[in-house]
């Protein structure tokens, strides 16, 4: 086998978005109309910080607008176009709109445990083999378009921790409190040619993310509602 070369070699960066705005702790899913908080677009332009001596060549987003604007720093300073890719959206979900804590919420309620029947599809959403298929394709055009090069795709919790996980040969039905994917984080795939060799993940805005959202946190009554990602 040959060594490898520069041009053999592409790194795609899948984002999550900075926090959003939610003062009414909904699990705002796929629903138009929220955007980053103050603290959000910090963590934003942290991130851009962080990857601006990197070479990147391609910047993608998921069409809801925290993707969006978590994107446009990165982009911008990078001088590149912020493109959108549907594949990149955020996991559907029959409980967008609620509220969706511990000890109240949506699950208090009798009529929405029919939605909870099955974990490993999930009864509740999107199945988790559909979001594997479409973030493949998200992260192959994203190769394809940075070729020798990196790239970066902004989109959300839960997709990025499925083809993760699908990635590393892991089972896809979890526990959500364990996921590694905190807000702003890198979940970085090194490709040789059309194989990814490695998974790395960083999180360049840390000691921005509250507390109570960082992966493997207590839940706290009032502060660990699912607000979406």
């Amino acid at each position: 086998m040959s060594a490898r070369t520069e041009k053999d070699i592409t790194v795609v960066h899948l984002m999550r978005h900075g926090e959003v705005h939610n003062p009414d702790g909904v699990l705002y899913g796929r629903r138009p109309g929220y955007s980053l908080s103050e603290l959000g677009r910090r963590m934003a332009d942290r991130v851009a910080e962080h990857l601006e001596a990197r070479d990147i060549t391609h910047v993608v987003a998921s069409p809801l607008e925290r993707a969006q604007e978590t994107a446009m720093p990165v982009a911008k300073s990078h001088s590149v176009e912020l493109a959108t890719d549907e594949r990149l959206i955020e996991a559907a979900n029959v409980f967008e709109g609620k509220t969706f804590g511990v000890g109240d919420g949506a699950l208090r309620k009798p009529e929405n445990w029919k939605h909870l029947t099955n974990p490993f599809k999930p009864s509740w959403g999107e199945p988790y083999v559909d979001q594997v298929v479409r973030m493949m394709g998200a992260l192959d055009a994203a190769r394809d378009a940075a070729r020798g090069h990196e790239a970066v795709c902004v989109s959300h919790q839960l997709p990025i921790w499925i083809v993760r996980s699908f990635v590393e040969r892991r089972r896809l039905w979890h526990d959500p409190r364990k996921r590694q994917c905190t807000l702003a984080s890198l979940t970085s795939f090194t490709y040789q040619g059309d194989k990814i060799v490695s998974v790395g993940y960083t999180e360049p805005a840390r000691d921005l993310v509250p507390a109570h959202l960082l992966a493997g946190a207590k839940p706290v009554k009032g502060k660990s509602k699912a607000f979406g990602a």
